[in-house]
């Protein structure tokens, strides 16, 4: 069902079809949390079935959902807490097991992709600072130490290959869980880091996604951080989605990381790209509770299954449902404001 035929339905069944339109961010909050109520069950299954089926950490099967879960729980949805307990605790043992290469230097696979999404995942869930963290933050200070970023020599588009997407991820575990003994080399790291992101212009959506989601840690200015937004609106399609990059159609991995981070960063709910963005998710969510993207990474792992559905596709379409998921969630108070009102 449509946004549109969703509004009109409401609007039926209440009786006040004359009043559909001025009561439409009543009507739209409705809508907004059936679709988050939907997808929270599919991200839980992709979470736990990763699990069970592979001792590794995902980006796309651990991160994301674990993402998604702790933003739709802040904001007063009811979650499986054993599953996302449990994918914290994946997360750690498997960078527990790492702990002697990360001491070295070396780091896993995936690097630092890795190593940045899996410090994210156990950061929302409130995981306290330990031996294992502070040999990952000792790891992201010295790799790559003499560049002025952090990348990653394999692509997997769109959430693997982006210099700026490895660039963010460093910096904010760095930000997070470095200890007090480690922060003069934070400092000087991000310097450098600084000077290459303000420097360097972001080309696909990813790019100018976490370019954008970067800034803040580089102490960029206003009318820096104010342009890279610009940026970022300015690549919004007819259709009200992104795109992953020109030429192609919008899709729900792009216009869900992009509205996350339009939210995060102060953009209000009802501004207009944000209305037009939300529009074009709850319209293209599927009735199982998914959004669907077609994967366009060639795989360098044996294929599995996880329970989310989509089959060769669902690994981008979790990480999809996950953005669109986190995206609609910033749109509503969270528990806190609810409660004070």
């Amino acid at each position: 069902m449509t946004y549109f035929r969703f509004l009109v339905l409401v609007c039926l069944l209440a009786g006040r079809e004359s009043t559909c339109l001025a009561d439409e961010p009543g009507v739209r909050h409705e809508a907004v949390s059936l679709a988050i109520r939907k997808a929270i069950p599919l991200l839980e299954k992709a979470a736990a079935g990763s699990a069970k089926e592979r001792t590794c950490f995902t980006c796309h099967s651990q991160a994301m959902p674990v993402f998604a879960l702790a933003e739709a729980r802040k904001h007063g949805f009811a979650i499986d807490e054993e599953v996302f307990a449990t994918q914290l605790e994946h997360t750690a043992v498997h960078l527990k097991r790492g702990l002697n290469g990360y001491r070295n230097g070396k780091g896993q696979g995936g690097r630092v992709l890795t190593a940045g999404y899996a410090l994210w995942t156990l950061e929302v869930g409130d995981w306290k600072s330990d031996e294992t963290t502070e040999a990952v933050v000792h790891y992201l200070l010295e790799f790559q130490k003499s560049e002025k970023r952090w990348h990653h020599k394999s692509s997997r588009p769109p959430s693997a290959g982006s210099d700026f997407t490895n660039t963010y991820l460093a910096l904010r575990a760095l930000s997070e869980f470095a200890t007090d003994d480690q922060q003069q080399a934070v400092d000087e790291r991000i310097k450098g880091v600084g000077k290459w992101l303000l420097a360097t212009d972001a080309n696909e959506t990813e790019d100018l996604v976490f370019r954008f989601r970067s800034l803040p840690y580089v102490s960029a200015s206003s009318d820096q951080l104010n342009s890279a937004r610009d940026a970022l609106v300015s690549r919004q399609q007819i259709d009200g989605g992104w795109s992953q990059k020109s030429g192609m159609s919008s899709d729900a991995y792009a216009t869900g990381s992009v509205l996350a981070a339009l939210l995060w960063h102060g953009v209000i709910p009802s501004d207009d790209a944000v209305e037009r963005g939300l529009k074009y998710l709850l319209d293209a969510q599927l009735e199982d509770g998914s959004w669907h993207v077609a994967t366009r990474a060639k795989p360098i792992q044996t294929y599995f299954e996880t329970g989310f559905p989509h089959g060769e596709d669902q690994f981008i379409s979790t990480s999809a449902t996950a953005w669109s998921t986190i995206a609609l969630t910033l749109t509503l108070p969270t528990k806190e404001s609810e409660t004070d009102r």
